[in-house]
């Protein structure tokens, strides 16, 4: 394994580069500018929608009216998003980079905001039927029949298969519920494989009804839970909170020195660092929620687009914020810990409870791990539907499944390394696609904006459109 590893640790520093970063963040730049901020102008309109919970009327099509609500839509994107990304990620850019990481991560999630609204609008516009006739829709599809590019889709939908079979969906996540259920409740790592393994062939195999299900009930409870938590642990340190909000300020554009057990770090690293584990965390331009987006009930592209695009802001400008804070204010950060146990670290800390603030922490992780699980199956079943046809997808649920129960028995370092190549291979044509089809996220961006401040629906509801 010793070997093996600082081959992956070179393509991985290759992969996520300065030329992917400046793709990432200057596709979400672009559409910034090119929506007119519309991330920031219309963020409490899509906080509306979301909240709403209200489905668009009936199509006369299947094809309009979709499988799952929007809501549901959102919280199956969201049981992807919100994962080890917001606890084991933020702490992993922090050590890397500094607090000034924590900057860059607020950063690339405002600007990924836009990107997401892109994509998700693009998912339902070119969205499709498949032979059980379900709705299929993501990046393979607008790549396919918007860019005209059948390679691309190919390759999108190969890579994403990839992140869900050995990226994102299974190992990091399965990895980081059984080092939980080990430190916190002392189960063995045998026991939490098998009990995982169980439950996601018991929901997975339902399909996406199930998943959306499941997702609309876990995924809002756990948000809150772990957002309290954090609110509470910064309530009990309240008199560094300013200070705290300094230092992620100073440090992202300063060099960061050593201390304690923090190694330093140069801007270059804190950028990098905070852009990359907030893409990972928030999945912003890697074309994942697009996937689930595409089975919302909705007649408007743009509408979803805007929901969806929420699904960013609730896991990187608050969930990511909270665990930074908690690393900063309490001091973990330059601690000698990483990963999970700075956070549990953190918690130990901030609540002075050797018990209470750890075991928080393992509940949120374990049940955020376990939803990104969900989530990714049916990312990647809706890319073995592109790639194979329907027929290929129990198989896909039965691989898939056997992953999650091997995936307790792997080397974090060599996980976290395999999850980030594979990310950033996804990420390429997704972004390609984005920036091909620019001119028809405008143009179905004006012609929603268009209806919805007209005055006939200025006094109805924003879904009407």
């Amino acid at each position: 394994m010793n070997h093996i590893l600082p081959i992956l640790q070179s393509v991985d520093k290759f992969i996520w580069g300065p030329p992917l970063l400046v793709l990432l963040v200057g596709t979400g730049v672009y559409f910034t500018f090119r929506l007119g901020a519309l991330q920031v102008r219309y963020l409490p309109t899509a906080l509306k929608m979301v909240f709403s919970r209200e489905d668009s009327k009936a199509s006369h099509s299947k094809k309009g009216d979709g499988d799952i609500s929007s809501f549901s839509a959102l919280c199956t994107a969201l049981s992807a998003t919100i994962g080890t990304g917001n606890i084991v990620g933020v702490a992993t850019a922090i050590k890397l980079g500094g607090p000034g990481a924590l900057f860059w991560m607020w950063l690339a999630a405002l600007f990924g905001m836009a990107t997401k609204y892109s994509e998700c609008l693009l998912s339902v516009k070119f969205r499709q039927l498949d032979s059980n006739g379900q709705i299929v829709g993501g990046p393979m599809y607008y790549l396919k029949d918007g860019v005209k590019s059948k390679t691309l889709a190919t390759l999108f939908s190969v890579f994403a298969l990839a992140v869900a079979l050995f990226g994102i969906g299974t190992f990091p996540q399965v990895n980081a519920i059984v080092e939980a259920t080990t430190i916190s409740f002392g189960i063995s790592k045998y026991l939490t494989a098998a009990a995982l393994t169980i439950l996601v062939a018991f929901v997975t195999l339902g399909g996406i009804q199930s998943i959306s299900k499941v997702a609309e009930k876990i995924v809002p409870i756990m948000a809150i839970f772990y957002v309290l938590a954090c609110l509470g642990l910064s309530v009990c340190n309240i008199d560094q909170l300013g200070a705290a909000f300094k230092l992620v300020l100073s440090s992202a554009f300063n060099t960061t020195a050593a201390s304690g057990g923090f190694m330093g770090a140069t801007i270059m690293l804190a950028i990098q660092a905070g852009v990359a584990r907030g893409v990972f965390s928030n999945e912003a331009g890697l074309g994942s929620a697009p996937i689930a987006a595409a089975a919302a009930k909705t007649h408007s592209p743009a509408k979803q687009g805007l929901i969806s695009m929420t699904g960013t802001f609730f896991d990187t400008i608050i969930i990511c914020t909270m665990t930074g804070l908690a690393l900063i204010l309490t001091g973990a950060w330059n601690s000698d810990s990483s990963g999970a146990a700075m956070t549990t670290h953190a918690f130990a800390i901030g609540l002075s409870s050797q018990s209470i603030g750890p075991l928080l922490v393992s509940i949120g992780l374990i049940f955020f791990a376990f939803t990104t699980i969900l989530g990714w199956n049916y990312y990647g079943e809706r890319c073995i539907v592109y790639l194979f046809g329907t027929k290929a997808v129990k198989a896909y649920k039965l691989v898939f499944i056997a992953l999650v129960a091997s995936g307790a028995f792997l080397h974090l370092d060599v996980i976290w390394i395999i999850a980030d190549i594979v990310n950033g291979l996804m990420a390429v044509p997704n972004l390609i696609g984005l920036i091909a089809l620019r001119h028809v996220v405008a143009e179905e961006t004006a012609q929603f904006m268009a209806g919805l401040n007209s005055p006939k629906t200025a006094t109805t509801s924003p879904s009407a459109s």
